[in-house]
C-alpha cells in the first residue's frame, strides 16, 4: 500500500494455503488493520461478532462479557480466509510465488542480504534492502540468526487437543471453555454452518483411535449440561495439535526481521497466534515505511523490543489459560481445587473478569 517494492516467497500450493483449517479468533485491532489494509469486505460480511466467552465448569456456564468490561470485541472469522483475501489482494498488486523450494538467506548482517530459491525447476537470487522471515516455527529464516546472538525460551506441554471441524450449526452463540476432571473441551465455530470443537488428549494422541462417535461422546460428556443438546454432524477434518510455549530473541540480525511463528508460538487457549503474528508485521511495516520515507531507521532498530513486550504479555495469558483449564494427568487434587478457584473468582469478580477479557481482546496498552 505504501508503494514499496516487495517479493513473497510460498513454499506450499495456492490451494493448499487456502483451504488448511487454521485458527479463527480475530482480535478487534486485527480486524480494523484488515480493514485498513483494503481486505475487510468479505470480513464484514461474513465475521461473526462475538461480546465474550463462556467458562464452564462444575456443572455450571459462565457468561464473561468482554465488550461490556473492555469496550472492544473479537471477529470469529477462520484464518484460511483471512488467507484468501491477502492472496486475492496481494496477486493483483505484486509478486507472490507458490511452490518454491531450496530456499536459503545469505548476508543478512550485510547492507544486501541475498535470498536463493528455486521456482518451476529454475533457481533464482533475490538481492534486497530488508527480509521478513514469516516462514513459521520450521522455517530457516531463524537459524540464520548466530546462535551466540539468539536466545530461546520454551516450554512443552503433555496434552495437545484433538480438533474437529463439524458440518452442524453451532449449539452455542459464543465460545464455551470447559473444565472438567476428565478434561479440557472447547466449542468453537468457523461459520453458522460450521463448527470447530476440541477435547484435550495426550500430546502423542493417535488419531486413528477416535472414530467419529467416540469424539461425539466425549465431546458431550465434557460439555454435559442441564436443559442444553449438543448438536453432531458429519466431521469433515480431525486432528491432533501438540502445544508449547516458545520465544526467540531477539527477533532481528542485521537486515533480517523474523514474525510470526518464525520467533514465537502459543498454546491456542487464548487465542493469540494469529494476532500476535499481525501484531508483528504490523509494527514491522510501519517501521520500513518510516525508513523509506524518511530514512529513520528507529523503528527498524526497536522492532524486536516493540514485538516482545506484546509477545511475553501474550505468552503469560495463553499459560495462564492453559494452566488454568487443562487437567494433568495424574495430577493431584491440590492443582484440580486451584483450577477451580482461579475459575470461581475469574467468573464473580468484575476484576479479575476485566484482566481476562483485555487480554483475550488484545491489550492496547502495549
Amino acid at each position: 500500500m505504501a508503494g514499496i517494492e516487495s517479493v513473497v516467497l510460498e513454499s506450499k500450493s495456492r490451494d493448499y494455503c487456502e483451504h488448511r483449517i487454521r485458527a479463527g479468533v480475530l482480535e478487534q485491532g486485527t480486524a480494523e488493520l484488515l480493514r485498513a489494509a483494503g481486505v475487510g469486505e468479505r470480513l464484514d460480511r461474513e465475521g461473526i461478532v462475538h461480546g465474550g466467552i463462556y467458562l464452564q465448569f462444575e456443572g455450571e456456564r459462565h457468561h464473561v462479557p468482554m465488550s461490556e468490561l473492555t469496550g472492544r470485541s473479537i471477529v470469529i472469522y477462520g484464518q484460511t480466509e483471512v488467507v484468501k483475501d491477502l492472496i486475492a489482494a496481494r496477486v493483483d498488486s505484486g509478486p507472490l510465488l507458490f511452490e518454491v523450494g531450496d530456499v536459503s538467506v545469505h548476508d543478512v548482517d550485510s547492507r544486501r542480504p541475498r535470498i536463493q530459491f528455486v521456482h518451476d525447476g529454475d533457481p533464482h537470487e533475490l538481492e534486497c534492502d530488508l527480509i521478513a522471515g514469516c516462514d513459521g516455527f520450521h522455517g530457516v529464516c531463524r537459524a540464520a540468526i548466530p546462535p551466540g546472538v539468539l536466545r530461546t525460551f520454551e516450554r512443552e506441554y503433555p496434552f495437545g487437543w484433538l480438533g474437529i471441524l463439524a458440518e452442524v450449526a453451532p449449539s452455542m452463540d459464543e465460545l464455551v471453555y470447559t473444565w472438567t476432571e476428565r478434561g479440557f473441551a472447547l466449542l468453537s465455530l468457523r461459520s453458522p454452518t460450521l463448527s470447530r470443537y476440541y477435547l484435550q488428549v495426550r500430546h502423542d494422541e493417535d488419531i486413528s483411535s477416535w472414530p467419529d462417535e467416540r469424539i461425539w461422546d466425549e465431546l458431550r460428556r465434557r460439555t454435559r449440561l442441564d436443559g442444553w443438546t449438543l448438536e453432531e454432524g458429519p466431521i469433515l477434518e480431525k486432528g491432533v495439535t501438540g502445544m508449547r510455549s516458545f520465544v526467540a530473541e531477539p527477533m532481528q540480525y542485521g537486515r533480517l526481521y523474523l514474525a510470526g511463528d518464525a520467533a514465537h508460538i502459543v498454546p491456542p487457549t487464548g487465542a493469540k497466534g494469529l494476532n500476535l503474528a499481525i501484531s508483528d508485521v504490523r509494527i514491522l511495516a510501519e517501521a520500513v515505511i518510516d525508513w523509506y520515507s524518511s530514512g529513520d531507521a528507529g523503528g527498524l532498530e526497536r522492532y524486536s523490543a516493540a514485538c516482545l513486550r506484546r509477545v511475553w504479555r501474550a505468552e503469560h495469558f495463553s499459560y495462564w489459560m492453559t494452566s488454568m483449564l487443562h487437567t494433568l494427568e495424574g495430577g493431584d487434587p491440590f492443582d484440580a481445587q486451584l483450577q477451580l478457584s482461579q475459575l470461581r473468582y475469574v467468573t464473580a469478580s468484575a476484576a479479575a473478569a476485566t484482566s481476562l477479557s483485555e487480554n483475550y481482546v488484545g491489550l492496547t496498552t502495549l
